[in-house]
């Protein structure tokens, strides 16, 4: 603990640039964790924003804070992007890395009828569970493109036929470049939304 009380920070366990994509956990009042993603927009602080009157919202407002992990697994952050996922634990089994962070709402707006909320994540504790040589997959990238556009479906500020254009893009990106995970990702893409 600081002098004022406040837990002291820690380090992000990982280098942080644009905006990187995380699966965060956040204590609900049910007493289990609840898996979402997160962007995380580099800088100091580093800065979230949530859309919507989300679980991570709530539960951001209800407890303080929350696990950022940082993970490789494409089928997690589908199920987490596109369904509700609870966990007992806090750190999740296909964390390569992560922070426990404390939060604090800054800002907030609302844009085509959402509000929005921006968070300052200062993270109190870090973990590296395990350390991968990086490979560069566009299958990866392309499902969490199509989690993005799958989200937006049937979102009045979005236009419909443009999002299921690019869904079918991101599934052509998947059947050249992606493996076995990014695929099955892609089906739960397709089964958590109305694509």
């Amino acid at each position: 603990m600081s002098d004022e009380g406040k837990p002291t920070a820690a380090a992000w366990p990982v280098t942080l640039s644009g905006v990187t994509e995380s699966v965060v956990t956040t204590l609900g009042p049910n007493g289990l964790w609840n898996a979402a993603p997160l962007g995380l927009h580099a800088g100091d602080p580093v800065t979230a924003r949530t859309w919507g009157n989300t679980r991570t919202r709530r539960n951001f407002h209800r407890q303080g804070e929350g696990y950022v992990q940082f993970v490789d697994d494409p089928v997690v952050f589908a199920d987490a992007a596109l369904s509700i996922v609870e966990f007992e634990e806090p750190i999740l089994e296909s964390a390569c890395a992560w922070a426990r962070v404390v939060v604090e709402q800054v800002d907030a707006g609302s844009e085509g009828g959402t509000d929005w909320e921006v968070w300052v994540l200062r993270p109190l504790e870090s973990g590296i569970e395990r350390e991968t040589v990086p490979t560069i997959d566009r299958g990866f990238g392309a499902v969490v493109e199509a989690t993005v556009a799958a989200s937006r479906l049937g979102v009045a500020d979005y236009d419909e036929a443009e999002l299921r254009d690019r869904l079918v893009y991101f599934e052509s990106v998947v059947d050249r470049a992606g493996g076995p995970r990014e695929r099955e990702a892609l089906e739960r893409v397709r089964d958590h939304s109305s694509w």
